[in-house]
């Protein structure tokens, strides 16, 4: 049956794929618009293009670095995730990673035009455009992610013994370029949205995606290197990171000498991903909406009902594979296969509501957003310190509700429960991601409607969708930072098991681990957040720039903006400044493995889970609330665009966007990153 359930498997992958290439020939079907429209798509698409092009050189050196060092390792049974193998593995998780987030991006920047146009017509054809373009995007991850898995659980299982630690190699390399890509890609786009914000709304009093500022070509590139590439890219290893590390921890918790429940329960968590897939596609099928005031409830709809095709699939998947792990002192005990189900289920679930928790922390209809814009009133500063009090306040249910999830799998089906809840989490990712991705599809629609003068019924219509666009977006952030809390634990789970060693706090070592791991978050922010700034003051210099000398610029007047210019400062600047975070990333857990020993790795991966988890919530959650504060006043409340309250707002929404866009996404990928490097670089570390 191993082979049966793997080609199960593959085909629903390569299904998933098809239905990625299909949803992209209909989209790239539909009417691009009229000469100006595409002139301006066509100057995003060839600067995202550009910059991936630009970004996957440096990985490329990377990933080839790392490829021959992992191949140089000793593959004798006792290093058990070194070898060529894990460098194959490694390899190819690095190319289908770059490969979703390439052709996501590239379906992204077409379909933003075509959203424009079909905004002509109708909300429900413009809906349909941008939502089909997020479903390219999360399909692709979810087909690469399970085609790759399940293809080399096939080729190594005739290789060795412990094919399922050199899968390991898989994530790895999903992980190293979700890191890069993400931070890359935030520092591109925030660098270019922070310095037309500030030149732009806040000096020289024009409206966003006005043609006059020369950042907004920059910034609509960013919008599609950072949240479409860059998310896919951190989802895409969160995916792939749940399910190799469920399926290592299900054949350590395997009954010994039984080998099909050794089948089961490494291969349990692949087939629940492949459902998934299918739960994914039938969810899409919910997404149809005519009215703005149902643009949400739409796209929420189509989630949840691919939660409760998800739910009933893994019953019946359970009812078939009967999962049964051993838990206890000696893994004496045997789980009954339902409380596995049920593990599932509570993921699934957890995932859903810090969805809708982040949504009301963020969202410009209620009240935490609505307070901040408030505070802008009496201006800037204000505005400020009651985003970070938000922020601040946002951790404390996400945090509750992932605690009692981890504490409930436990009780009910112990490791192996926990680690299945993170797969349970992520196998809608098909339909969550799309959720997600339609955002800046959307946004960019309504830039592209400003830009090219549409009538005022197209920026309405673009608006509406970009509105509930901020709104899932939020959402996606919350579910990747919930899904990488409890990945991290799954991968930790597994350094545990393979370490062999104690982690009590009575060990000096681990404590010394547990106090650098928990800074680490911050230094790692810090270095993001400063990228950021460094690259927007080039842009706030090259805007201020133009609008000096280029005579009749920012009157409207007279001469072009020089776009080009700043789509190379934003370009530059993120390559510059995403090297040191990630190299930060892989080198600390194999510095304090080499030195001080796998004890203290241990502590170390602990702290940074912990102090990650709420960075990443406080960070994202802000930095939401401040922009959509931001949003709530341009709608025409509190005096609206040009205000002095206006003013204020922008000024808190520029602080927030590197903590939302960069930092605080960034640190999903830290906390993995750290763990799966450690995993690889094991059998280097001191006993």
């Amino acid at each position: 049956m191993y082979y049966v359930w793997l080609t199960i498997a593959l085909v629903i992958a390569v299904l998933g794929l098809a239905y990625a290439v299909n949803a992209f020939k209909q989209i790239m079907a539909k009417d691009a618009g009229d000469a100006k429209m595409q002139e301006i798509a066509k100057a995003v698409q060839d600067g995202g293009r550009a910059f991936l092009h630009a970004e996957y050189k440096w990985l490329a050196v990377f990933v080839g670095v790392v490829f021959v060092l992992l191949c140089m390792g000793t593959d004798d049974g006792e290093s058990q995730f070194l070898g060529w193998k894990t460098g194959v593995a490694f390899l190819l998780g690095s190319l289908a990673s770059g490969g979703a987030g390439y052709f996501g991006m590239h379906c992204a920047t077409r379909a933003a035009v075509r959203t424009t146009q079909a905004a002509k017509t109708s909300l429900g054809g413009a809906l349909d455009v941008a939502f089909k373009s997020g479903t390219v995007m999360g399909m692709s991850v979810v087909g690469l992610g399970l085609l790759g898995i399940s293809g080399l659980m096939i080729l190594f299982r005739a290789t060795d013994v412990n094919f399922v630690n050199y899968v390991l190699g898989f994530s790895f390399g999903a992980s190293s370029i979700a890191l890069f890509a993400r931070v890359g890609g935030g520092i591109y786009t925030k660098a270019a949205d922070v310095g037309g914000d500030l030149v732009g709304k806040v000096e020289a009093g024009i409206p966003e995606d006005d043609p006059r500022n020369p950042a907004v070509i920059a910034d609509n590139v960013g919008d599609n290197v950072g949240d479409v590439a860059g998310m896919g890219a951190d989802l895409f290893e969160s995916y792939c990171g749940a399910i190799i590390s469920t399926a290592i921890i299900g054949w350590e918790l395997s009954p010994a000498g039984n080998a099909d429940m050794m089948t089961s329960l490494l291969l349990y968590p692949i087939v629940l991903a492949a459902i998934g897939v299918v739960a994914s596609f039938l969810g899409t099928f919910r997404v149809k909406a005519e009215d703005e005031s149902k643009l949400s409830s739409a796209l929420f709809s189509g989630l949840i009902a691919a939660s409760i095709f998800l739910v009933f699939g893994a019953a019946a998947l359970t009812a078939i594979m009967q999962p049964q792990p051993l838990r206890g002192t000696g893994l004496t005990e045997q789980i009954g296969h339902w409380n596995v189900f049920f593990s599932v289920v509570i993921g699934l679930a957890v995932g859903v509501l810090i969805g809708k928790v982040t949504e009301y922390y963020t969202s410009e209809k209620m009240a935490p957003a609505q307070t901040i814009a408030e505070q802008s009133k009496t201006g800037a500063a204000t505005n400020i310190i009651h985003g970070l009090a938000t922020g601040m306040a946002s951790t404390w249910i996400p945090t509750l509700l992932l605690a009692l999830a981890i504490w409930g799998c436990n009780e009910i089906a112990g490791m192996y429960g926990i680690c299945v809840a993170a797969v349970g989490m992520l196998s809608t990712l098909g339909i969550s991601l799309g959720v997600d991705a339609y955002g800046p599809v959307a946004d960019n629609a309504g830039g592209l409607a400003e830009m090219s003068h549409q009538p005022p019924e197209v920026r309405q219509r673009t608006d509406s969708l970009d509105a509930t666009g901020n709104t899932t977006a939020a959402i996606g952030k919350g579910f990747a930072i919930g899904s990488a809390a409890l990945t991290a634990l799954a991968l930790f789970s597994a350094y545990k098991v393979a370490a062999k060693t104690e982690l009590g706090l009575e060990n000096a070592n681990v404590v010394m681990g547990l106090l650098v791991g928990a800074m680490l978050p911050f230094l790692f922010s810090s270095m993001a957040m400063k990228a950021v700034g460094k690259a927007a003051n080039a842009m706030v210099e090259e805007v201020r720039r133009q609008f000096r000398e280029i005579p009749g610029l920012k009157e409207g007047t007279g001469g072009q903006a020089d776009y080009a210019r700043c789509v190379e400062i934003s370009t530059k600047g993120a390559l510059r400044e995403m090297v040191a975070p990630g190299v930060l990333a892989v080198a600390a857990p194999i510095a304090m493995g080499m030195i001080f020993g796998k004890a203290a790795v241990g502590g170390l991966l602990a702290g940074a889970t912990g102090a990650g988890v709420m960075m990443a919530l406080f960070m994202a959650n802000a930095g939401g609330a401040w922009d959509n504060a931001k949003k709530y006043i341009e709608a025409g409340h509190l005096g609206g665009k040009g205000s002095d309250v206006h003013k204020a707002a922008v000024t808190g929404d520029t602080v927030g966007d590197p903590f939302k866009d960069t930092a605080g996404p960034s640190i999903n990928i830290l906390m993995k990153l750290m763990t799966i490097a450690s995993l690889i670089a094991l059998p280097l570390f001191k006993g």
